[in-house]
C-alpha cells in the first residue's frame, strides 16, 4: 500500500492486499518466520528490524536505529531537515545493503508523517528508491495509527483500550478491542511541531489540551487502558522506573498508574536533562524530546483519564507482520508460540515440553487458566539453557524468562516464570539480584513458582520420547497425598536421585509421597491428557513419606 491507498478499517483486510504485494503467511498453519525485514522511516528515527522465529511471536534477528531527525524544523520550513536527509539517505543505503547480505525473503520500507507532509518528500522518496531499488511506501495518518495498533495486538491479543503512538511530527490514536482495530485518528502533537507553539508553558498546555479534546470526540473517552507506543513514551517509562527504583528493566508490558505517571512528569520538570540522561543512559537526541512529550502525556492522562497505562515495544513494524497473519495464526498464543520455537531451537529433546506438561498437569489441575498457561510455558522452556555452565544454569533460566522477547507476558508473569525455571535447576536460595526482582511477587506466588520448579526438576528425570510410557502422577489435595504410578518396564528409571526429587516435590506440596508399580504395561491417556493405568496397580512397591 502506498500513500494514496485508502486505509483499512475495523482490522479487516483483503488477503494479499495491504503493505505487502503478496501474503507473507500463505499457510494458515505457518509457525516459523524466516528473516522478514522492515525499514521504518520516521520523522525522528530510521530503523531496520529483521524478524525471525515463531511467526506469531517474532524475535528480533537484527535491530538498528539512527536518530536522523528528518522532521526537525519542518514547521518553519515545510521541508525535510537537510542534515536529516543526508543522515537518512546514508542510513537507508546501509540498511538496504545489510538486507541484501542477509538474503532476507521480504523487505518492506514504510515512511510516516515527515515524508508524507514535506514539500520535498516526493523528491527524497524518488532519490531513495533510485539509490536502493526498494519501494518506499508513504502511509497516511490513519494507516499509521492502524498499523501501530496492530503492533499492540501482536503482543496483547486481548488488549482493549486506547493506543497512542507518538513520533517526531505526529501522534496517532486508535481504539482496539476484540482483537480488532476500530476508530483511528492522527494529530500534529509530535514534539517537532510543538517546538514552534507560542505562549510558553501555558500556551503549550492550552494548545495540547484543545487538540486532545477534539480527538476525544472522535475516539471516545471511556478507555480504562492506555497503550503507549513510541520512543518518547518508552523514555518516559524508563525514567518512571528510575524514579521508582523498579528492579526489572524491561519496557515491554511495563505498567504505570496515573498517579505514578504524574509524579514522574513532575520529577522530569524538576530535574535537568543532563542529570536524567546520566541516570538512565537515554540518548541526547531522544532526551531532548522528552520534556515536550511529557507535556503531551500529562494532558493525555488528564483528558482521557485511563485507569491503567502500559508501555508497548511493539508498534508499526510488528503491525506490518500482524497485517499478514491469517485469522488462525492471529488466534494463537504469542507466549506459547515463542516458547515452543525456543524449545525447538535449543532443547535437547524438542517436543518433550508438551509431554512434561501432560505428566505434571494432575498436580496443578485446580490452578486458574492463566497460571496453567505459565506452567505450560515453563515446561516448554525447562531445558533450553542446558548448554550453560552448571553453576550458572539456574541464573540463565531466570534471565531467559525475564529478559527474552516474550509477548503476552506481563512483568509479574515474567518473574513467576523465571523463578519456576530457576528452581528447576536450583535447590537453595536466591542470589541477591534475583531476590530483588522477586519482590514483584507475593509470598504465595513465590511458593507456587517454587512448587512448579520442583515438579519440573522431578519430571526431567524421565526424559524420553514418550513420557507417558514411564507412568503417571496422581494428586489428592484433601488427603495430602501425591502418588507416582510407574509402568513395570520403566520402573528402573526410579532410582535414588529420582526418589530424592520426588520427595522434595511432595514436601513442597505438603503431601505424602507414594510410589507403586502398575500391574500391566499398558497405559492410555486419561481425560486430563496424562497417562492412566488401565490395569490397576499392585499394592506393593516403594512408599516414602514427604
Amino acid at each position: 500500500m502506498d500513500g494514496n491507498s485508502p486505509p483499512q478499517t475495523d482490522g479487516k483486510r483483503t488477503h494479499g492486499a495491504g503493505l505487502f504485494d503478496e501474503p507473507l503467511f500463505q499457510d494458515s498453519g505457518a509457525r516459523d518466520l524466516k528473516q522478514v525485514g522492515v525499514i521504518d522511516v520516521g520523522s525522528n528515527s530510521v530503523r531496520l528490524v529483521v524478524f525471525d522465529g515463531a511467526a506469531r511471536s517474532p524475535a528480533y534477528f537484527f535491530n538498528e536505529k539512527v536518530l536522523c531527525g528528518l522532521g526537525r524544523g519542518f514547521v518553519e520550513s515545510g521541508r525535510l531537515n537537510p542534515d536529516g536527509r543526508d543522515r537518512a539517505r546514508a542510513t537507508i543505503k546501509r540498511f538496504a545493503l545489510l538486507a541484501q547480505g542477509m538474503r532476507m525473503s521480504n523487505l518492506t520500507m514504510v515512511a510516516t508523517a515527515a515524508m508524507r507532509e514535506a514539500e520535498d518528500g516526493a523528491e527524497f522518496r524518488a532519490q531513495i528508491e533510485h539509490d536502493t531499488g526498494l519501494r518506499m511506501r508513504v502511509i497516511d495518518g490513519a494507516e499509521e495509527a492502524r498499523l501501530s495498533a496492530q503492533g499492540v495486538l501482536t503482543g496483547w491479543p486481548d488488549a482493549k483500550g486506547l493506543v497512542c503512538d507518538i513520533g517526531g511530527s505526529s501522534m496517532e490514536l486508535a481504539v482496539i478491542g476484540d482483537g480488532r482495530v476500530h476508530a483511528t485518528v492522527t494529530s500534529p502533537l509530535g514534539p517537532f511541531r510543538l517546538q514552534q507553539v507560542k505562549g510558553g508553558k501555558k500556551g503549550l498546555r492550552k494548545h495540547i489540551d484543545a487538540i486532545l479534546r477534539d480527538l476525544r470526540d472522535e475516539v471516545g473517552s471511556h478507555h480504562d487502558a492506555l497503550y503507549l507506543v513510541g520512543g518518547s513514551w518508552r523514555a518516559i517509562a524508563r525514567l518512571d522506573m528510575e524514579r521508582r527504583g523498579y528492579p526489572l528493566k524491561v519496557l515491554h508490558e511495563y505498567e504505570m498508574s496515573t498517579k505514578s505517571v504524574r509524579k514522574t512528569l513532575d520529577w522530569i520538570e524538576e530535574e535537568s536533562v543532563a542529570e536524567l540522561r546520566g541516570r538512565t543512559g537515554i540518548s541526547n537526541d531522544r532526551m531532548s524530546l522528552v520534556p515536550l512529550a511529557s507535556q503531551v502525556l500529562r494532558q493525555l492522562v488528564h483528558v482521557f483519564g485511563p485507569k491503567r497505562i502500559f508501555v508497548s515495544s511493539y508498534g508499526i513494524r510488528e503491525g506490518i507482520l500482524y497485517e499478514q497473519m491469517p485469522p488462525a495464526l492471529r488466534a494463537r498464543d504469542p507466549l506459547i508460540e515463542a516458547c515452543s520455537f525456543m524449545e525447538k531451537q535449543s532443547a535437547r529433546i524438542p517436543g518433550f515440553g508438551a509431554q512434561l506438561y501432560a505428566f505434571l498437569r494432575p498436580l496443578f489441575r485446580s490452578r486458574a487458566p492463566a497460571r496453567r498457561r505459565l506452567i505450560r510455558a515453563a515446561c516448554l522452556l525447562h531445558d533450553v539453557n542446558w548448554r550453560a555452565h552448571p553453576d550458572y544454569r539456574a541464573d540463565a533460566c531466570f534471565d531467559t524468562a525475564t529478559r527474552a522477547n516474550l509477548g503476552s507476558l506481563d512483568h509479574a508473569g515474567r518473574v513467576f516464570l523465571g523463578i519456576a525455571l530457576m528452581y528447576r535447576y536450583k535447590t537453595g536460595g536466591m542470589r541477591p539480584r534475583i531476590r530483588e526482582v522477586a519482590g514483584l511477587l507475593t509470598e504465595a506466588e513465590l511458593e507456587d513458582a517454587k512448587t512448579i520448579g520442583r515438579a519440573l526438576r522431578f519430571g526431567a528425570m524421565f526424559t524420553m520420547d514418550h513420557l507417558s510410557r514411564a507412568g503417571e502422577l496422581r494428586y489428592f489435595p484433601k488427603k495430602a497425598e501425591v502418588e507416582l504410578i510407574l509402568s513395570r518396564p520403566m520402573a528402573g528409571l526410579y532410582t535414588e536421585v529420582a526418589e530424592q526429587r520426588f520427595r522434595a516435590l511432595a514436601s513442597q506440596l505438603r503431601a505424602t509421597a507414594k510410589v507403586r508399580i502398575a500391574r500391566t504395561n499398558h497405559s492410555s491417556k486419561g481425560s486430563d491428557g496424562g497417562a492412566s493405568s488401565s490395569g490397576g496397580a499392585s499394592s506393593s512397591g516403594a512408599s516414602s513419606s514427604g
